[in-house]
């Protein structure tokens, strides 16, 4: 067991770094979290938003490797591996590549399905105990140019449901899917339309959560990046600029960085950081759902603006500037789908968030090699959907010393 009058450590304000310490908190334990930067500037502030158990799967798999070999030569393709990446992402890849088979998403996905299932409840958990950001209950409407582009879509839900995670999934094609969205195209002809989903403002919910978190008595330290961690049998030591603190543990929630801090914790499973793109695009009324296109690899958000249009997967330094021909690849992909009604020519909030990828497309949750050090990163594109119930979770293994089953399939240390 911890020693729990020293307190806990959280490496990391994003969402999952908050609601760890927000749940510590419901065990009566004090927590500081340290943040590099500010909270929520990382993966969590401009990301589709979107809580979406139905679709949290994997992402190494059979047509992901293939669109990736692909990638190397277009430019503009929605998986994107920069030639300069190449040397310093190769054992990434490598073993990336190794998980990309039926066998091991099918393990994965059920995997997913036990901790999706708590997903949205941890959610409510928050809502009802003070983090007044609001959630949205709506579908996800997924479309496709046609029948034949969405079979491995719907592969993908009937290996779900054959999982056993409920789906209620609806099919629509012509003038039934553009009634869903008249947002779309008439290129749109098919889709399906996945029920019990929600969608929020990504800052706006990390912000309410800072600000729950503070008022239970969090303390937040900004611009204070941990430069390194030790621990001996009963505390942990926490090393930022100037300062050596103590605790009674430590969580490593620092997203794409998570292994800069890592080393000799047993950690095995590769990682890298995905980056994402998001821009929000003015409309001439207001969409209805939020809305997929699987095939571009592009996530559309309801907003208060018009339109948060997120996508791409690009494996290349968490640190590197915004490019703009990522942004004009994304416009390029989803402009066929979308109707004129979609202003792509007037965007704003350009964004990059570096996604924490591994390579087995699973989480690294639980307690490392080393005595009172927890990790809680690994994500991807499922850090809004997964980060109230990793933060649950774990804070239930740490408070307790007892891991919940859902936790055991991402224990860090596999």
């Amino acid at each position: 067991m911890i020693n729990k009058e020293r307190g806990v450590a959280v490496v990391g304000a994003g969402i999952v770094g908050l609601s760890v310490g927000w749940f510590l908190q419901v065990h009566g334990l004090a927590v500081t979290i340290f943040e590099r930067h500010d909270s929520g500037a990382g993966a969590s502030s401009g990301n589709a938003g979107w809580l979406c158990p139905a679709l949290t799967v994997p992402l190494p798999e059979p047509s992901v490797l293939a669109s990736g070999i692909r990638s190397l030569v277009r430019r503009d393709s929605p998986l994107r591996i920069p030639a300069r990446s190449l040397l310093g992402t190769a054992p990434f890849l490598f073993s990336f590549a190794m998980h990309c088979t039926t066998r091991r998403w099918s393990n994965g996905a059920l995997a997913y399905n036990a901790i999706s299932a708590l997903a949205q409840s941890a959610y409510d958990r928050m809502s009802d105990e003070g983090v007044a950001a609001p959630l949205f209950d709506a579908p996800i409407v997924a479309a496709f140019a046609e029948s034949r582009e969405a079979a491995e879509f719907r592969h993908e839900l009937e290996m779900l449901t054959l999982a056993g995670f409920p789906t209620e999934v609806t099919e629509l094609a012509g003038d039934q899917l553009l009634s869903e969205e008249p947002l779309l195209s008439a290129r749109a002809l098919y889709g399906f339309r996945i029920e019990r989903q929600r969608f929020l403002d990504p800052k706006e919910f990390v912000q309410s959560l800072a600000d729950s978190f503070r008022g239970r008595g969090g303390h937040i330290e900004t611009e204070a990046p941990v430069g390194g961690i030790r621990s001996d049998h009963s505390y942990v030591f926490v090393r930022t600029p100037g300062t050596e603190h103590v605790f009674g543990a430590v969580v490593l929630a620092n997203g794409a960085w998570l292994r800069e801090l890592a080393g000799g914790l047993g950690v095995k499973v590769r990682m890298a950081a995905g980056r994402g793109y998001s821009f929000t695009a003015e409309t001439r009324q207001q969409m209805r759902h939020p809305l997929y296109l699987p095939a571009r690899r592009v996530a559309c958000t309801p907003t208060r603006a018009g339109m948060r249009v997120a996508g791409l997967m690009e494996f290349a330094s968490p640190d590197a500037p915004i490019d703009p021909d990522r942004v004009e690849a994304i416009k390029r992909s989803a402009s066929a789908m979308l109707s004129a009604e979609v202003r792509l020519d007037r965007v704003s909030d350009l964004w990059v968030g570096p996604r924490p990828v591994t390579a087995d497309g699973l989480p690294i949750i639980g307690l490392t090699r080393r005595e009172h050090v927890f990790t809680a990163g690994g994500h991807g594109m499922w850090g809004m959907t997964l980060g109230p119930v990793t933060g649950q979770l774990l804070a239930e293994l740490i408070a307790t010393g007892t891991s919940p089953t859902a936790l055991i399939p991402f224990r860090p240390t596999r």
